[in-house]
């Protein structure tokens, strides 16, 4: 079985606020606990007008106190831009608050600009630091921490710790780490074959996960119809095209001809940088969906849908809980 999960920016859509956004942000979790959804992720981006998760800790506690059972975490935390001490007692303060429900996953890099990296007073030579931060993590979430540093709260929580990554780095690590990997194939798709499969043939096992589990990320667009779904996923091309074109924006209006908004090249690298994605009618994200799953043989997906109308969005998520249940079947 593939369990199916979500990934969240809170995304900031023209027309509307962060306070719209956040709230929307927990309706559909609300909505997720309640088809079968395992976990809901919120990633920690910075300087970026359309993304309303920028402080990940904070919006973990909106979720979580919000639901009853579904596990709600970070993917991620960009550990670079953090103290190991300040994230060990924020996540296990969030612990604490909701018991054996928060995730804790780490990326290497910063999440956004070098400018916005620089006040968020790290450097970027701390990325060579990853490992160490991360071991200095698991030290303070033991039950048993020795030294004159302790998280409170934090100390004996045990978060469980996740490995992020888009490149062969993160795979290699979190083998070595023996920790459960998820990679970021919904933007950074070109390594993820060589990614599972160096991570499951080098994974050691540890006390917190005794064998290779492996997460992708699938951006899915899933509507009545097919024109439906190329109508909404086309929000998501645009505000990516703004982001490569290095003007970071709210979540586009969706548009009819995608043609309209973007030239043929600008589309076409759009595209294929976007392309490890099911979008369409339930039949057609089934068929999309199952190639997917069966080629890369996850223990888990993490769905992105970055959807401009809140409706719309909880509609493309029950549909992809339904196909995800199919699938199962099979």
């Amino acid at each position: 079985m593939t369990d199916y999960s979500i990934l969240d920016l809170s995304p900031i859509v023209e027309g509307s606020t962060a306070s719209n956004s956040l709230q929307n942000s927990l309706l559909l979790a609300q909505h997720a606990e309640k088809i079968g959804y395992k976990r809901y992720w919120l990633a920690e981006h910075h300087n970026i007008p359309g993304v309303a998760s920028a402080a990940t800790s904070v919006v973990i506690g909106h979720i979580a106190g919000g639901t009853k059972h579904i596990r709600v975490g970070a993917g991620g935390i960009m550990l670079p831009n953090h103290s190991p001490l300040v994230i060990a007692e924020q996540f296990g303060t969030l612990e604490t608050l909701y018991p054996n429900r928060i995730d804790l996953g780490l990326g290497r890099a910063p999440g956004t600009d070098n400018i916005t990296a620089r006040a968020l007073r790290r450097n970027s030579t701390q990325n060579d630091h990853f490992p160490d931060d991360i071991a200095q993590l698991q030290r303070y979430f033991q039950d048993t921490v020795t030294g004159p540093i302790r998280a409170v709260p934090g100390e004996g929580t045990n978060v469980p710790l996740w490995i992020l990554g888009s490149s062969l780095y993160g795979a290699q690590l979190a083998a070595n780490l023996g920790l459960p990997y998820a990679f970021a194939s919904h933007f950074a798709p070109n390594d993820l074959a060589q990614a599972a499969k160096l991570y499951r043939e080098n994974f050691k096992p540890s006390a917190q996960l005794s064998e290779p589990y492996f997460i992708f990320a699938v951006n899915v667009f899933a509507a009545d119809t097919n024109q439906e779904a190329e109508f909404i996923r086309s929000s998501h091309q645009q505000g990516f095209a703004n982001l490569l074109w290095g003007k970071p924006s709210l979540l586009p209006h969706p548009v009819n001809d995608i043609t309209t908004v973007l030239d043929n090249t600008t589309l076409e690298h759009v595209n294929q940088t976007l392309r490890c994605c099911a979008w369409g009618d339930s039949e057609k994200v089934y068929d999309e969906l199952s190639k997917l799953i069966d080629t890369y043989k996850p223990n888990e997906i993490i769905i992105n849908s970055p959807i401009h109308k809140h409706e719309s969005r909880l509609k493309s998520y029950s549909i992809a809980s339904e196909v995800m249940k199919k699938i199962n079947q099979r």
